[in-house]
């Protein structure tokens, strides 16, 4: 299981829409890890003006899965790069990148996405991850 769903958040969906700040507080509260590699990146990247930063931090095996489990969800990472107004990337499951919206065209995206950089980040000892 991703998250830990609150009855109240359970019954929200269940009858229709989601509040977005109640689902990111379950975002944070769920998968910590994650959300404070985002929320590091987010900052970092505001007070810098280059093109993006990433964290390439090599986590235990409890917090690879809790990026694993941020970053494959479409809902949970669209609504984190909403809730901190970046552009997320993500190589070799640890790799995080955040962007600023509306670069995904740019060079810089398109090389760290890019099948060439997900060979370069490969290591022996993140095969199983």
């Amino acid at each position: 299981m991703s998250l830990n769903v609150s009855p109240a958040l359970l019954a929200q969906a269940e009858a229709g829409e989601v509040d977005q700040a109640e689902f990111i507080d379950t975002v944070r509260t769920s998968l910590p890890y994650a959300y404070q590699v985002v929320a590091g990146l987010s900052s970092e990247l505001g007070d810098t003006a280059e093109e993006f930063v990433n964290d390439n931090t090599t986590p235990t095996d409890d917090e690879r899965a809790q990026l694993l489990r941020a970053l494959a969800s479409n809902a949970i990472r669209g609504s984190l790069e909403q809730h901190f107004g970046v552009k997320l990337a993500f190589v070799n499951c640890h790799r995080v990148a955040a962007f600023r919206p509306g670069t995904e065209q740019g060079d810089a995206y398109r090389r760290f996405t890019s099948q060439r950089n997900q060979i370069l980040n490969q290591s022996p000892e993140l095969r199983s991850c």
